[in-house]
């Protein structure tokens, strides 16, 4: 079973609120006592909050349910109800949560960041509340308020500086292997990577950014086919995309155009990020080779040769990603 889970669904409930009093004043000296109760506490909120040290939805897997406190009722004195527990639910970065009909509830983009997904109900009015001229002795209160109810769905999203596309066995995991202390599956077949793997490069002088291996493409995956929309949507999250196409790829133009199509089947604006097109296990070619693919691609989309087991234009490709990522 693999340990990296990115879609998570959870019946939430928040607290009921606790009733109001409807507590009469009763002291020896006081022959006329008024209204005295107090107000129900609120029920406790379902909160989702984010934390830097998961990495996948896995730890909610088996949680099927989730409920917050009730509040508790007044009491006299005009005393309010404690409120109800609030229940958090701590997800990584990058985490959406929407509700059963598909709209966002709201995303985590910050470790310790908190969103309420159901809000408690509200306490109800002791009966200080309802006192007036004509009714002095209120012998009523509020009941408290139910809480909220349904099912959330969690999303997670990769955050990465640099996200590999590419065919499957196009050499993504060898070069995140490479450039980083990640240990993804490498084999000669396809989807190898069934999970996206992060890795922390380092860099020049102390300096590092994230790249993250996302599964294989197929033709067709904006349409769900192979591992389809499942891991498209990590590509969102990641500032540049680095196209991976191979050194034995039939028609190398051809092969790019096909991904930067399902990136754009999938969403558009995928398509206003910075892209970076390489040509991985370029061991393979000399130079005259290299020369026959560059002049393939058009002039603003010249590829990078790399090669992941030689370390052959690693270097040059780090610095190609830098100076896009802060240039």
């Amino acid at each position: 079973m693999s340990n990296f889970v990115d879609y998570v669904k959870i019946h939430c409930k928040s607290g009921h609120g606790g009733a109001g009093s409807a507590h009469l004043r009763r002291e020896k000296y006081i022959p006329k006592g008024g209204p005295d109760g107090g107000d129900g506490g609120r029920g406790g909120h379902v909160i989702m909050k984010g934390n830097a040290q998961e990495w996948t939805l896995l730890p909610l897997r088996y949680t099927r349910h989730v409920k917050a406190e009730r509040g508790e009722n007044g009491g006299k004195n005009q005393l309010t109800g404690a409120y109800g527990a609030d229940v958090y639910i701590e997800v990584p970065i990058g985490t959406i949560a929407k509700n059963e009909e598909g709209e966002i509830i709201g995303e985590i983009l910050e470790d310790g960041q908190e969103i309420i997904l159901m809000e408690g109900g509200k306490g109800g009015l002791g009966n200080e509340h309802f006192k007036s001229s004509t009714n002095q002795t209120p012998r009523y209160a509020q009941p408290g308020m139910d809480g909220q109810e349904g099912y959330v769905v969690f999303e997670l999203k990769i955050l990465a500086d640099v996200g590999l596309v590419g065919f499957p066995n196009a050499g993504k995991s060898t070069l995140l292997a490479s450039v980083s202390a990640a240990k993804p599956k490498i084999a000669n077949y396809a989807f190898t990577t069934l999970t996206p793997n992060l890795g922390i490069v380092d860099y020049r002088n102390y300096k590092s950014f994230v790249m993250a291996d996302i599964p294989g493409i197929i033709e067709g995956a904006a349409e769900g086919k192979g591992l389809g929309h499942r891991f498209l949507r990590h590509i969102e999250r990641n500032s540049i995309l680095l196209f991976l196409i191979p050194s034995d790829s039939e028609d190398h133009f051809q092969e790019f155009k096909i991904l930067e199509n399902e990136l754009k089947e999938y969403n558009p604006e995928l398509l206003d990020k910075d892209f970076i097109v390489s040509v991985s296990k370029s061991d393979l070619l000399d130079d005259e080779l290299k020369k026959e693919i560059s002049a393939e691609f058009p002039e603003h989309r010249q590829p990078l040769f790399f090669s992941g087991v030689t370390g052959e234009g690693l270097m040059e490709l780090k610095d190609s990603i830098w100076k896009k990522l802060h240039g």
